[in-house]
């Protein structure tokens, strides 16, 4: 035999050792082993689909702990009994800074100017700051926040010899205000505030309920016509609805209702008497659209402008208008 017969002999004796081999290591992996080593690549996960956007609310707390500045003033147009008209602007400074996901403090600042109509008298009157606290918990497609604070009495128009102007301010600025924040215009008063929000926000829907109670103890002043109570408790109560018709524009709906809980009194021709029964609660609906615009890491500008209007007396006997303008930063 010649020498090439013997390597083309060699060589096929290797080739068939080397596909034996292959077919037994197939066979010991099993068919497992040869789909995957043909399989292609698992899809990467999707991303997880954003957070429903929350309607903020108009007089409403936020139902979640927040980091905001928010500039909010309302202009209330009324009439006195004689039909001449007067005009209420109150401006409302807030802030809030979250220090952990579900605690924000809080601290409030008022200011209220009054264009009283016929004779009484104009003026202005810096309010009772509000400083508090807001815990909150995410719970799937609900939130639900509490909320405790107080008033510093020391705002302007009270005391024993209160200026008429400013205490009119007061008086004129709670109505402006749909009597949601009469703690603040209560001057002669620390208030302790307790309060409760939850809301259910999905498919661009925000749908919130709230209640708070305030209980009144007077500090200052001494039996003067506006406040001539040692104690006072009031409560107030509100709904607030809201829609997202595109991701950059929301409108949103809000009623609110006011109570006392205790029948106030106060000094008529030098009696005390209660306040009339019309004045124990008021009750305001409002609407409006508003804004969301991303400002940039992690910041959104969402203004928005609402009109209320009263519902019962003592805002229809004056025939009370109100229009808002929100100026919240969020971050």
């Amino acid at each position: 035999m010649d020498t090439r017969s013997v390597l083309a002999r060699t060589g096929l004796i290797l080739v068939s050792l080397t596909g034996a081999a292959t077919a037994r290591a197939e066979t010991a992996a099993g068919p497992a082993a040869t789909a995957v080593a043909g399989a292609s690549p698992a899809p990467a996960a999707s991303p997880a689909p954003p957070p429903a956007p929350y309607s903020l609310p108009w007089q409403l707390r936020s139902a979640a702990p927040a980091s905001v500045v928010r500039s909010d003033t309302t202009v209330g147009l009324y009439e006195n009994a004689a039909g001449q008209q007067g005009s209420t602007v109150a401006t409302m400074l807030t802030g809030s800074y979250k220090v952990t996901p579900s605690l924000a403090p809080l601290v409030r600042l008022g200011y209220v100017q009054n264009s009283a109509p016929g004779t009484d008298p104009s003026g202005t009157s810096f309010l009772n700051p509000i400083v508090g606290l807001t815990y909150g918990r995410k719970l799937g497609d609900f939130r639900v926040a509490g909320f405790l604070g107080g008033t510093v009495p020391v705002g302007g128009g009270g005391g024993d010899t209160p200026d008429k102007g400013a205490a009119g301010a007061n008086k004129a600025g709670i109505a402006a205000r749909s009597g949601m924040d009469n703690s603040m215009f209560a001057v002669d008063y620390f208030t302790a505030i307790g309060g409760l929000d939850a809301a259910w926000v999905a498919h661009r829907v925000t749908v919130q309920a709230e209640a708070t109670l305030f209980q009144l103890f007077r500090v200052r002043g001494s039996g003067t016509a506006p406040a001539t109570d040692s104690t006072r408790t009031n409560s107030t109560f509100g709904l607030h609805a809201g829609v997202f018709i595109i991701p950059q524009l929301s409108l949103g709906g809000e009623l609110r209702y006011q109570r006392w809980l205790t029948t106030p009194t106060q000094i008529v021709m030098m009696k005390t008497v209660n306040i009339p029964d019309a004045n124990l609660d008021t009750m305001t609906v409002a609407i409006g659209p508003r804004a969301h615009i991303p400002l940039g890491k992690g910041m959104f500008f969402r203004p928005g402008i609402s009109y209320a209007r009263g519902l019962d007396k003592p805002l229809t006997a004056s025939s009370y208008n109100m229009v808002q303008v929100d100026l919240p930063v969020v971050f």
